[in-house]
């Protein structure tokens, strides 16, 4: 590790980071959009989850933005490689993020079209929350690449395998439980729209830590990625920290009866999610599979200058604290549970 520069581990670091705050903060977007035609019965409950939202699903996606052009101008090998192999399933992602935006804008909007805005927002929600699982597990499992680092497999479908499929599911299920922890947390307590998002808690969450087990099985025995035995202490603690806090968020809402409580333990044990795998992946951005002509694209091979990297960390330093303190004053703005005179407006 005494090979690596300050700056390049740093901002290996800070982009799963900004990885991790996309994860929670649209997580609980995208699972409240999936969830949205099964647990909403009528139109004022369609409401409810719409405006739960509303306030803070636009800011929340910039985390993902900031992370792409992170991952752009501190590792530029590494976004070519992964934005040019995975172009198609990019595109869905997109296409998913916008269909999804312009249906919640529209809705109010255009009532004659409210059940195909309805159906869009499902989709927008469905598609960014399988997929970007999925991309996850093949940037840690291994793709074909040529000695450029150009991917060579097969285009969408090259990237869908077991494993792959298994993160996908992985990651759907977090979503599925962070918005049925959200959706709980601000419907009015009591109603049945708030009751049965409660009630989809604990399955959501058990189906994640099932999941969680299986993957790590997998991955530990069959995939056996090469690790950095210096992080092993960290991966313990988020791999445990994970487990903890999922079991948490089960047992906070039956115990104390507290959907803040619930919503936080969920938002922990996916921040936790992400740091192991940036531990398990350091100093590898994305992993060649056996059948690659080049090697894995690691921040030694892919990185910016350190100037780069020193002018982007000042630019951090001065604007992360204002997008927190952006997201402070909107979520306090916006506190609450959601009343009947706020589906008004």
């Amino acid at each position: 590790m005494a090979t690596f520069t300050f700056l390049n581990v740093l901002w290996f670091f800070l982009i799963f980071v900004l990885i991790a705050g996309y994860f929670v903060l649209d997580g609980f977007d995208l699972g409240i959009g999936v969830l949205y035609p099964f647990v909403a019965k009528n139109d004022e409950e369609k409401a409810v989850l719409r405006r739960s939202i509303g306030p803070v699903w636009d800011g929340n996606e910039v985390w993902l933005l900031t992370a792409g052009g992170a991952l752009f101008a501190a590792f530029p090998n590494a976004y070519a490689t992964t934005f040019s192999g995975f172009y198609l399933a990019v595109m869905l992602v997109l296409f998913g993020l916008i269909v999804r935006a312009v249906s919640f804008e529209f809705y109010a909007a255009d009532s004659g079209w409210r059940k195909v805005w309805d159906v869009c927002f499902f989709v927008g929600s469905l598609l960014p929350a399988l997929l970007l699982g999925v991309a996850v597990g093949n940037i840690y499992a291994g793709i074909p690449m040529d000695a450029a680092g150009n991917y060579i497999g097969v285009p969408l479908l090259g990237l869908i395998t077991p494993f792959t499929l298994l993160t996908g599911l992985l990651g759907l299920v977090m979503f599925l439980a962070a918005g049925a922890c959200w959706g709980a947390l601000k419907a009015p307590k009591g109603s049945a729209v708030q009751q049965r998002m409660a009630g989809l808690r604990i399955p959501l969450q058990v189906a994640a830590l099932v999941l969680f087990v299986v993957i790590s099985v997998y991955g530990h025995f069959i995939i056996q990625p090469a690790m950095t035995p210096e992080l092993g202490a960290l991966r313990w603690i988020f791999a445990i920290l994970c487990v903890a806090l999922l079991v948490a968020s089960i047992v906070i809402p039956l115990k104390k009866n507290c959907d803040l409580g619930a919503f936080l333990a969920q938002s922990g044990s996916m921040i936790s999610l992400v740091m192991l795998l940036a531990c398990s992946m350091f100093p590898v951005l994305v992993t060649a599979s056996a059948d690659s002509i080049g090697p894995s694209i690691e921040i030694l091979n892919s990185a910016s200058s350190e100037l780069s990297l020193l002018c982007m960390t000042i630019i951090l330093c001065i604007g992360l604290p204002l997008v927190l303190v952006y997201h402070v004053i909107i979520y306090r703005t916006f506190s609450g549970r959601i009343s009947e005179e706020s589906l008004e407006h």
